[in-house]
């Protein structure tokens, strides 16, 4: 199963770092290429444990509709997103928060998937998701980065 880490160093603090990383509108503004829209479940504010979303949105010319469940919550240190129904036959995510000595935040996406369709999928991650989906965190990183460090 693919696998991948991502490491950010956001200078602002974790709790900030940690509510922004949970805000359903944030996470719509900041994927804005992909039209990414909440049409269900929590459609805005902050997600919590236990919570669910149904995002809509286009990746590679293709609609796609996502349901995602925070399965694990211990704020301001750690969340984890799961999906519920969707495009992947396996999607975990992670986000960690740790404060740095100088009053930042270093954060951590560790992400698990598997595409579906057997073999088809596999050819799907190694052609394509495996690069698509890293740049597609790292971009709302920086998203999220040049946000909180311009207040």
């Amino acid at each position: 199963m693919p696998e991948f880490e991502l490491h950010t160093t956001i200078q602002a603090p974790s709790q900030a770092c940690f509510d922004l990383s949970l805000s359903v509108d944030a996470h719509r503004e900041s994927m804005g290429d992909s039209g990414e829209q909440a049409v269900a479940g929590v459609t805005s504010g902050h997600m919590a444990l236990g919570d669910a979303v149904t995002w809509r949105a286009r990746h590679f010319g293709l609609p796609f509709t996502m349901t995602s469940s925070i399965t694990a919550y211990d704020a301001p240190h750690r969340f984890v997103d799961e999906q519920v129904s969707g495009p992947f036959k396996e999607w975990w995510h992670e986000h960690t928060f740790e404060a740095t000595p100088d009053g930042g935040t270093h954060m951590t996406d560790r992400v698990r998937f598997r595409a579906p369709l057997g073999p088809l999928g596999s050819i799907a991650e190694t052609l394509a998701l495996n690069r698509y989906l890293p740049r597609l965190l790292e971009e709302r990183n920086a998203w999220l980065k040049a946000t909180l460090e311009s207040v």
